[in-house]
């Protein structure tokens, strides 16, 4: 049973892209196939480990190792789960230390930190006005305020260092005020 669950896990880890929420219907075909759990026990299950901190995909392999085979299946299908990105990790780590002192290599990674800027503050711009439900170009009371408040956390930040928590609760309570 421990190995069967720590291969199944090792597999989903190895072949699933895409993070947690992608994983999910691969877990879910594995797990009731084995008879490991109902459909409706897995959802159960789904529902919990959405509810802790780390990856969905992660908490979801423990927990089912955990209702089938106690604590050392918890154990055996967590270490099935990670240990296929822990050992590309490592790999990817031994190759980036080997060439992290070739010049063509370090100019590739300055010229791709302005692509990576530029692509987070598109998704930013994008979920942003989107989140909104107006057009892109449509100048609102939501979208005035929605600036007003980044503009606020960004300097509040940098200029003022405040420290992050304070901003986000800041953040949220002219959120409250602002769009209620």
């Amino acid at each position: 049973m421990l190995f069967s669950l720590f291969f199944t896990f090792f597999k989903i880890g190895l072949i699933s892209f895409g993070g947690g929420y992608a994983m999910m219907p691969v877990i879910q075909r594995e797990v009731v196939k084995h008879d490991w759990l109902t459909a409706d026990a897995f959802n159960q299950v789904i529902t919990l480990a959405g509810t802790g901190p780390g990856p969905i995909a992660t908490n979801s392999a423990t927990l089912v190792g955990l209702q089938t085979a106690g604590v050392p299946g918890a154990i055996a299908a967590t270490f099935g789960m990670v240990l296929p990105s822990l050992l590309l990790i490592i790999l990817l780590a031994a190759f980036l230390y080997k060439w992290h002192s070739n010049k063509w290599f370090k100019s590739s990674f300055y010229g791709l930190k302005p692509v990576v800027t530029g692509l987070i503050i598109f998704a930013a711009i994008h979920f942003g006005l989107g989140g909104l439900g107006v057009d892109k170009f449509q100048v609102s009371w939501d979208r005035i305020a929605s600036v007003l408040i980044t503009v606020g956390a960004f300097f509040a930040i940098i200029k003022y260092k405040l420290h992050p928590f304070f901003v986000i609760v800041s953040a949220g309570i002219m959120g409250i005020v602002f769009f209620q």
